[in-house]
């Protein structure tokens, strides 16, 4: 059990009223107020756990499931003492339920085995009632006239009956002889009867009943007799109203009456999730990570932030303990940080043991403890409050007689505010004291015989607050493992304090604390020499990866500009090859045409011809092979990689990954074969190209291999063919489908007539029906 005086210093309440401005109801208020840390490691466990839950729901949908809603926690509690209740009541218990129901329907949502989940579980859900009370209240002080069937009668009959009487009145008002006796020609109301303003003195010649006067008494205001029996008819039915309301009201009343229970446990559950995204919220305003908790004593903040400074004033700090030992000594100048980092330290740990994450970087480990003990109040602490020497002594007295080893104890100026003997024999005694227990302190001292007890004594460990002496201001930056200077001579010289002074108030130093301080000087130069030279080889580090990446940006830039114009020079010398081989043909075709020409010797020329640019088209594509495999061939693929095979200028799916002979089982289409792990290059996704030969994969066909020539002309699509055929032979592809269409049938009739001369074609014949009809020819090659 943590104090509420620890609370206090510490500025737990503070943290608090952080917190209470992310809530959105109430209760949630209320309980904020209320939240105390955990008392045992599994609790503050789940209490960070829910706070994470929240967080992941608040950053997905931006907002957190609890929508504002009254208190109405009263109000079910005496419902059942009550015969109906108020309009505003019942519009307030309706609002309840809906926020609750509303957030249930979120929390289950999103993951049924969430610890928010369970709290969800317990919310109430009575849609019926909620829309029930909607249906038949429209505000706080209106009733819908679809209350009730009874309602809705008598007020269609008030509306009648007060038409007759207005049509009755607005008659008298038009009336020439009733005009001369009215004060004003108006219908007024009184005590809740119609009546016309008459003169005093015209009293007697208008007949009915006086309800009013005017303060002078020079107007009445008379209900005249012809509506008077209109007017109690109309007061009768203005009660039948007000017994019907009440009777819809106490109806509404007994509906939720079996629920109140239901209710009041929902309220109460809202307002725990509420304070729980709250955490959430505020977790995310401070920039706020979960810490890793434990239960034996490890503290490690890393970049800590304390939550109380402004976000652009506040320095971070790097705090550890607990593992290699367990008493810190913080030394250092007067307002320079000392005590600001011993109530982060405190902080911080009542904060996770809350359930609220820590203002800190990714890597913060925090303990939770049986208690907490501060004695923190000096003139340099964040609320300037004065403390003295009895005050500090009688807090310490309290603490040990209370610490243990699973106790944190922060003491601030330890030994401050006696002799500085005296004081600091104190200091060290008391230490030595908490130590034996196993309690994990961090205390703040000026004491140089501090610093020396912690330098010889085991399980201790010295800390300083930086202080800059050439700007005479602190940096706030905190060092464990070297004991803070007072630098009080160096600061003294720097405001203009006399030489000769401070060499006299040097003589009177014992010559031990002389030569402390002088080693102390030392190590504190060589930090900083060390943090120099630490700090100039990261910005060494820094420009060598950024040259770095500088030139592989540039050899990448050299290697896609080489790549385009191989690319570009292959594209050229096919093209100039198929126009080539079109010109040929066009020639051919002219050939042909001669009567009197040899048409054997013709052929064997044509023949020739088509071999040479086979030949030519093989050394281009052998050319490209060659430069594709110059490439990096992957160290390894995985089953589903889709990969291409460069020797066959295919893409193909891996089925089984290298064997001991480093061969890759891959499909191909409809083939299945093994490739040497060399002769594969992965497919990047922005490199979807097609093969030079159009080769497709047909859903159509059963994945079968196709050539597509729709759309182009006779010669044209023999020379693709051609090519094809080429590529398919040379692939070791048996059968392939030409897809040609059906249209007109000239270019089915001119690619068969191309088939059945071609000597490298065993058959071919129309497809079949599912293969495509008669818009695709299938072809059989030679083996």
């Amino acid at each position: 059990m943590i104090s509420e005086k620890t609370l206090f210093t510490l500025e737990y309440d503070k943290i608090i009223n952080l917190l209470t401005q992310h809530l959105s109801c109430e209760i949630g208020r209320e309980f904020a107020r209320e939240l105390r840390p955990a008392e045992t490691f599994d609790e503050a466990e789940t209490l960070q756990e829910q706070t994470a839950e929240a967080e992941g729901i608040y950053t997905r949908t931006g907002r957190t499931p609890i929508d504002g809603f009254p208190d109405v926690r009263e109000l079910v509690g005496k419902m059942h003492a009550s015969l109906f209740l108020s309009t505003r009541e019942l519009l307030a218990i309706a609002q309840a339920m809906r926020a609750s129901r509303e957030a249930k329907e979120v929390l289950q949502s999103d993951d049924t085995q969430s610890l928010l989940c369970n709290h969800a579980n317990r919310l109430a859900s009575h849609r019926s009632i909620e829309e029930e009370i909607a249906r038949c209240i429209l505000a706080e002080d209106e009733i819908s006239d679809n209350a009730s069937a009874e309602l809705s009668r008598i007020r269609r009959q008030m509306k009648i009956l007060n038409e007759r009487v207005r049509e009755k009145l607005n008659s008298m008002l038009k009336s020439a002889t009733t005009q001369k006796y009215l004060q004003e020609p108006i219908i007024t109301v009184r005590n809740g009867r119609y009546a016309l303003p008459v003169k005093a003195e015209y009293r007697s010649q208008v007949p009915g009943l006086v309800h009013d006067q005017s303060s002078s008494g020079a107007t009445l205001f008379i209900e005249p007799a012809a509506v008077v029996e209109l007017g109690n008819e109309n007061k009768r039915l203005l009660a039948e109203e007000k017994n019907e309301i009440e009777r819809i009201l106490s109806a509404l009343t007994a509906m939720i009456a079996p629920f109140a229970n239901d209710i009041h446990l929902s309220c109460n559950v809202m307002g725990t999730l509420d304070v729980i995204f709250a955490k959430a919220v505020l977790a995310r305003d401070l920039r706020a990570v979960r810490p890793k908790l434990n239960e034996s004593g490890r503290i490690r903040i890393v970049k800590g932030r304390h939550p109380l400074i402004a976000k652009e004033k506040v320095v971070p700090v790097d705090i550890w303990l607990g593992e290699t030992f367990q008493t810190l000594i913080i030394t250092g100048p007067n307002t320079g940080g000392k005590t600001v980092t011993l109530k982060t330290v405190g902080l911080f740990t009542l904060m996770a043991m809350s359930g609220m994450f820590i203002p800190a970087d990714f890597g913060t480990e925090l303990s939770t403890f049986d208690r907490v003990f501060a004695d923190i109040g000096d003139e340099q602490s964040i609320e300037q409050s004065l403390s003295t020497f009895s005050s500090h002594m009688t807090n310490t007295v309290r603490i040990l007689a209370e610490a243990n080893a699973r106790s944190l104890v922060l003491l601030d100026e330890l030994g401050a505010g006696t002799d500085p003997v005296e004081g600091a024999a104190l200091a060290q005694a008391i230490l030595e004291n908490l130590y034996e227990r196993e309690t994990l302190t961090v205390a703040t001292t000026h004491y140089s015989e501090i610093k020396a007890f912690a330098l010889m004594h085991p399980g201790m460990q010295n800390a300083s607050m930086e202080f800059d002496i050439d700007r005479l201001c602190p940096t706030y930056r905190l060092f464990i493992g070297i004991p803070g200077k007072s630098n009080a001579f160096e600061i003294s010289k720097r405001l203009g304090l006399g030489d000769d002074v401070v060499g006299r108030a040097q003589a009177f130093l014992k010559k031990r604390d002389v030569v402390f301080e002088n080693v102390l000087s030392e190590a504190e130069q060589a930090r900083k020499n060390a943090e120099d030279d630490r700090e100039a080889s990261y910005k060494i580090r820094a420009e060598i990866e950024k040259i770095k990446a500088d030139l592989e940006r540039e050899k990448k830039k050299l290697e896609d500009e080489k790549t385009l114009l191989r690319q570009k020079a292959r594209d050229d010398a096919r093209r100039m090859v198929q126009e080539t081989r079109q010109d040929m043909e066009k020639l051919i075709a002219q050939l042909r045409a001669i009567e009197n020409i040899d048409q054997k010797q013709l052929e064997r020329a044509v023949q020739s011809s088509r071999d040479a640019m086979r030949k030519a088209e093989d050394r281009l594509n052998e050319h490209a092979v060659q430069r594709e495999l110059a490439g990096n061939a992957p160290p390894s693929v995985h089953i589903g990689e889709r990969v291409k095979i460069i020797t066959l200028g295919q893409e193909a799916t891996v089925l089984k990954p290298a064997d001991a002979k480093g061969e890759v089982f891959v499909q191909a289409g409809v083939m299945k074969l093994n490739i040497p792990l060399n002769d594969l290059r992965p497919i990047e996704q922005k490199q979807k190209q097609q093969t030079s030969s159009k080769v497709s994969l047909s859903q159509d066909r059963g994945s079968a291999l196709s050539v597509d020539l729709r759309g182009m002309m006779v010669e044209d699509a023999c020379l693709e063919l051609d090519r094809f055929i080429d590529n398919a032979v040379m692939n070791g592809i048996g059968e392939f489908f030409v897809v040609h269409g059906k249209g007109t049938g000239a270019l089915r009739n001119g690619v068969q007539a191309y088939l059945k001369n071609h000597p490298r074609v065993k058959t071919y014949r129309i497809g079949a029906y599912g293969e495509g009809d008669a818009g695709v020819t299938v072809v059989t090659l030679k083996s």
